[in-house]
């Protein structure tokens, strides 16, 4: 590591590498950050992962296998696996720590800096927002009563579309469509699945600025180190 990057940490529900994701984060913050990534489900086998599945009244969390498929699982199964990395990550010396989930999580142990994108994004939007008409696209259905609570006091109206970042491109294309038709003024991902590209589509069908969370989050990381 050359003189003068920075280490920071950061850390998927799921599994590391995050190759999906990563390398669009690091492209914003360029050669001078070194990144440590780690995940929730690490070293765990399929069998394993199975047994974290959401069951009727769990928050569902929806996120990505180091090879490329999807999984849901129960929040509360993921907390403590989320801590242990924030502790290894920690006793590895990064400075600072970032969740790549939009998720909405009890408070963690950190020692050093850690950023929650969800909070990052929700003021971010609040920011630009007010008296505009918000669209949200959630990767899952049972996301929506919790998103709706969530955004409820962003902008003047809140509505909320479904269309996983994880499954096809047609799902964020009918999302899209129906916020265009629905009139919004400004659309959120809510998701860290989504990427630049389906970003990119989905201001082409919606015909209205799009909010990504992982670029927010990178730039955010920027202004810290």
């Amino acid at each position: 590591m050359g003189i003068g990057v920075r280490r920071i940490g950061t850390i998927t529900i799921g599994q590391s590498p995050r190759s999906d994701m990563i390398p669009e984060i690091r492209a914003i913050l360029g050669d001078r950050v070194d990144i440590v990534e780690g995940g929730a489900l690490d070293g765990l086998t399929a069998e394993q992962i199975e047994r974290l599945a959401p069951q009727r009244g769990d928050y569902v969390l929806v996120t990505r296998l180091r090879d490329g498929s999807s999984v849901r699982v129960a929040e509360h199964h993921i907390l403590p696996r989320m801590q242990g990395q924030i502790d290894r990550l920690t006793a590895e010396g990064v400075e600072a720590i970032a969740l790549v989930c939009t998720g909405e999580f009890p408070p963690f142990r950190s020692a050093c800096l850690l950023i929650e994108p969800q909070k990052v994004l929700y003021h971010f939007v609040a920011g630009v927002a007010r008296g505009r008409r918000v669209g949200v696209v959630i990767p899952v259905v049972e996301q929506v009563e919790a998103t709706v609570k969530r955004w409820s006091g962003v902008g003047t109206e809140v509505r909320v579309e479904v269309g996983s970042p994880y499954a096809d491109l047609a799902e964020l294309e009918r999302a899209s469509r129906s916020l265009r038709e629905w009139e919004a003024d400004l659309v959120v991902l809510d998701c860290m699945g989504f990427s630049v590209s389906m970003k990119q589509r989905a201001a082409e069908l919606a015909g209205v600025p799009i909010v990504l969370p992982r670029t927010v989050l990178a730039r955010t990381l920027a202004e810290l180190v």
